[in-house]
């Protein structure tokens, strides 16, 4: 799938039907691709924005002094690269961690304290496999493409207020490239 699909995804679906702002106080991780997808996309929509990423243990979209997203448009409450967002973004309100003892990939869904729409997602079962579906392509295309440092970093972020709604096998790549061992270590 493009990361420029104009078609109506469930992940589409979920962030136009939500009231709240999961844009405040979230870092979600970019991949180098990811910043040129949106890099581009900005300069196609004419969008100027100055210091769009910030660098640290992780790259993710800069947060203004209110802890909310450099791409949430506080009038229009919608994000501005919302056809572009990361992949966690897509995935909402699916996070995930691996679990370093048995090198699984767990997924899991946002409580309502966190995501009011999470509980009603959940209910439908129907839109709640296809999201689950586009979660775990997002998540995994992202944890294949973050270097090892990135993604500890980003498993280091704690989420409290979520359930586990499943497991996968860990990539083989992915489990080489980040070395269960050092991520039980590092954790």
């Amino acid at each position: 799938m493009s990361d420029e699909v104009s078609v109506k995804t469930s992940s589409f679906d979920i962030c136009c039907e939500c009231k709240t702002s999961c844009c405040q106080d979230a870092k979600p991780p970019l991949t180098k691709n990811r910043k040129k997808v949106i890099v581009a996309y900005l300069r196609r929509q004419g969008v100027s924005i100055k210091q769009p990423f910030t660098d640290a243990t992780y790259t993710y979209p800069t947060v203004d002094g209110s802890g909310f997203c450099v791409f949430y448009s506080k009038s229009t409450k919608e994000c501005l690269i919302h056809a572009v967002k990361p992949e966690t973004c897509r995935a909402g309100p699916i996070t995930f961690d691996i679990n370093c003892a048995t090198g699984k990939l767990e997924f899991f869904l946002k409580k309502s304290e966190i995501c009011t729409f999470a509980p009603k997602l959940f209910q439908d079962r129907g839109k709640f496999k296809k999201h689950f579906e586009v979660a775990k392509r997002e998540i995994i295309r992202l944890i294949r493409s973050l270097d090892a440092s990135a993604l500890l970093a980003v498993l280091k972020v704690e989420e409290p207020q979520t359930f586990k709604i499943g497991e996968a096998a860990l990539p083989k790549n992915v489990a080489s490239h980040l070395r269960v061992e050092t991520c039980a270590n590092e954790k």
